[in-house]
């Protein structure tokens, strides 16, 4: 007897406390997280596809690569461009892969992807995520990359989680966070200046609510340790924070979610900012057998 396909794969359900989560095996995307009923990521159809790269893992490059071409150890590299409105490589190469599921248990599921490599990066990757939900602190992400290859591998990583306090609009929310700096782009969403943010219309280190702000910006010079970006919603007295629990994730991509009504805010931890694969700036090489871990966490806050 045949089954139906679902383009996400098969769904994940996690329990622990009052929060339950819910991954994917395409993609190793999140596809939902609530606290006592309430969301905290915007959820999306199990059997249709994931709009806006909604949960996705974004290995072995977050954001994008302009003209999908790049330079490395000498070699010009070319990778499928896939958004045609910016002429960009975004968001890596196992958006759309089926990965495997490794351990498992009622609160917690890993799930591994062998990266073989393809003529635009003809380098091989062992890939992990990691979900664990904790009862008093909500969900633990855990990104994870280590060279099986014979060569030096440019790399960089993120997650595209839609952060929400009860699947409102945003609009009606709080949003905070501490970013010294705010990466502006062209019309093609190429980076051009790094610039300070603070006093701008991007610094949001005291609250306020996003009203009809749009954002789509990295942001970086974060605090030292660890950084978090909260959403209130003040109606519920409900938010929902994205924390990095280490110095691995010096980037953060902000978008306020236009492709998703609003519903919902993009905080997107990365390891590098934009284009970083021709820039250099934070790009990370890994040397064979060396591996590369980024950690963030969602949790809810009451009150």
């Amino acid at each position: 007897m045949s089954t139906i396909a679902s383009p996400n794969g098969e769904l994940i359900v996690l329990e622990a406390g009052e929060y339950q989560a819910s991954a994917t095996t395409v993609g190793a995307g999140l596809h939902g997280l609530t606290f006592q009923g309430q969301d905290l990521v915007l959820p999306f159809p199990p059997d249709g596809l994931p709009p806006a790269y909604a949960g996705k893992v974004l290995m072995p490059w977050p954001n994008r690569v302009h003209s999908g071409a790049y330079g490395f150890a000498g070699q010009r590299y070319e990778l499928p461009v896939n958004e045609a409105a910016t002429g960009s490589a975004l968001h890596g190469l196992v958006l759309w892969s089926e990965w495997l599921v490794g351990q498992q248990s009622p609160e917690e599921v890993t799930l591994t992807h062998r990266l073989n490599g393809e003529p635009g990066y003809p380098f091989q990757l062992e890939l992990s995520t990691n979900y664990r939900l904790e009862a008093d602190s909500g969900l633990m992400v855990e990104l994870r990359a280590e060279n099986r290859g014979q060569s030096r591998a440019p790399y960089g990583c993120g997650s595209h989680p839609y952060m929400t306090a009860g699947g409102e609009d945003i609009s009606n929310c709080e949003l905070s966070f501490t970013a010294g700096k705010v990466l502006m782009t062209d019309e093609r969403l190429q980076p051009t200046d790094l610039l300070d943010s603070k006093g701008t219309e991007f610094d949001f280190s005291v609250a306020r609510t996003l009203d009809s702000q749009r954002l789509d910006h990295a942001f970086t010079a974060l605090p030292k340790g660890k950084w978090d970006v909260t959403l209130r919603n003040p109606a519920l007295r409900l938010s929902a924070v994205l924390q990095s629990t280490g110095t691995d994730a010096p980037w953060v991509q902000l978008y306020s979610g236009e492709l998703r009504d609003r519903k919902g805010l993009a905080v997107e931890p990365m390891s590098c900012p934009p284009d970083a694969f021709n820039s250099g700036q934070d790009l990370i090489v890994l040397e064979p057998g060396q591996a590369h871990v980024l950690r963030y966490r969602i949790q809810a806050l009451e009150g």
